[in-house]
């Protein structure tokens, strides 16, 4: 037999260990490369974290924010903060749409701004709300905006956040809510100047019809 072509135990062993002598130190080095990588990262990440996470929820949809100084007592946080080109009133920032839209796509809208329509709570918010949509559209005969208040679900009237609804804490016309059968959703009803200070206002109309609206989220401390 021809031994030529076989390789004795002896003299393979050599060829390995240089093998293996070369790559071990490029391992061990790609190996600390990356743990420095990974450490440096989340240095940065920790450091990025607390020198900007107080204004990390201002640049969700890369939205203007309009900051004013913040007066309440016992807050740390020194400013209160809504998005460009809405209306703040204690701790909730406000939008009064320049166009119309039936209730189910006024509702949809206010959530693609991660907001909702807007949840009436109190007498001074409506009072607040009242005359801001008055100033708006001051020569329109009238004006209707669309609010958070719906009945066409299960025939109850519901707030779109799940606010208990309370008759004590609503503001209907006289005479409203009517034609509960088909007029199933609710809105502020200003009519311009002409409108008395009542503050009594809401009427409830059917949900088809197009209205602006007013959008509702939480002002921003920071």
């Amino acid at each position: 037999m021809n031994r030529r072509g076989r390789d004795s135990p002896g003299t393979a062993a050599p060829a390995e260990e240089r093998s293996c002598s070369w790559t071990n130190p490029w391992v061990f080095l790609v190996s600390v490369l990356a743990i420095k990588t990974a450490f440096v990262t989340v240095c940065l990440v920790v450091f990025l974290h607390g020198s900007y996470g107080q204004h990390k929820t201002l640049l969700q949809n890369t939205t203007e924010w309009h900051c004013v100084p913040n007066v309440s007592a016992g807050r740390k946080e020194s400013w209160t903060c809504c998005p460009k080109g809405w209306k703040s009133f204690q701790k909730s920032c406000y939008y009064l749409s320049d166009d119309k839209m039936p209730w189910a796509d006024s509702a949809q809208n206010c959530t693609g701004m991660g907001s909702h329509l807007v949840v009436i709570n109190t007498k001074a918010e409506q009072e607040f709300l009242f005359n801001l949509a008055k100033g708006v559209f001051t020569n329109a005969y009238e004006t209707k905006y669309y609010i958070g208040l719906t009945s066409y679900k299960n025939g109850q009237w519901q707030w779109v956040d799940q606010s208990p609804y309370e008759k004590a804490a609503t503001f209907w016309k006289p005479g409203e809510p009517n034609l509960l059968f088909a007029e199933k959703c609710a809105a502020i009803h200003v009519k311009g100047n002409t409108d008395s200070s009542t503050y009594s206002n809401w009427n409830n109309i059917l949900c088809f019809t197009s209205c602006y609206r007013i959008c509702e989220l939480a002002v921003k401390f920071v």
